[in-house]
C-alpha cells in the first residue's frame, strides 16, 4: 500500500518520501501488520482553508475521505491528495509545510502514530 511521508531532515526542512507499507495476503484480503497508534480523529477542512508553514502536532497518519490537499515542503516541492491517499505527517520539528484546502470541504481522518513505529523499511525509490 503507497503512502507518503513528510519528515524534516537535520536542518528542519521538510520533504517528502515514498513508502510502500507492506500487505501479507490473509482471508479476508491484504492486510498490514498492526501499526500501533491511539485513537482516531474525524476532521472537516472548509473549502479555501490554508495553514502557513506549521510542523505536524504528531506523528499521524492523515487519510482524505472527501476532497483534496495541497501541501508543500520546506524544500518547495508540492504535492496534492485526495480521497484513498495517506499520508504520514511525520515532520514534528522544523520548518513543518503548508497546507492549502482546494475549492470543496474536505473530509479526512487522522490516526496518531506511535513513536515506536520506523517507517524506514517502508522507503521505496518512485514518487
Amino acid at each position: 500500500m503507497h503512502a507518503t511521508r513528510i519528515y524534516a531532515d537535520e536542518r528542519g526542512c521538510s520533504h517528502f518520501e515514498s513508502l510502500d507499507i507492506p500487505l501479507e495476503e490473509g482471508p479476508l484480503g491484504s492486510v498490514s501488520t498492526l501499526v500501533p497508534g491511539a485513537g482516531v480523529i474525524f476532521r472537516t477542512t472548509a473549502a479555501g482553508w490554508s495553514a502557513d508553514f506549521h510542523p505536524a502536532p504528531r506523528r499521524q497518519f492523515v487519510i482524505t475521505l472527501v476532497g483534496e490537499v495541497e501541501i508543500e515542503c520546506g524544500d518547495g516541492s508540492v504535492r496534492r491528495f485526495g480521497p484513498g491517499d495517506v499520508v504520514l505527517a511525520d515532520d514534528t520539528t522544523g520548518q513543518g509545510h503548508i497546507s492549502r484546502q482546494g475549492d470543496a470541504e474536505r473530509i479526512s481522518i487522522f490516526v496518531p502514530v506511535s513513536d515506536d513505529v520506523d517507517p524506514s523499511t517502508w522507503r521505496t525509490a518512485g514518487p
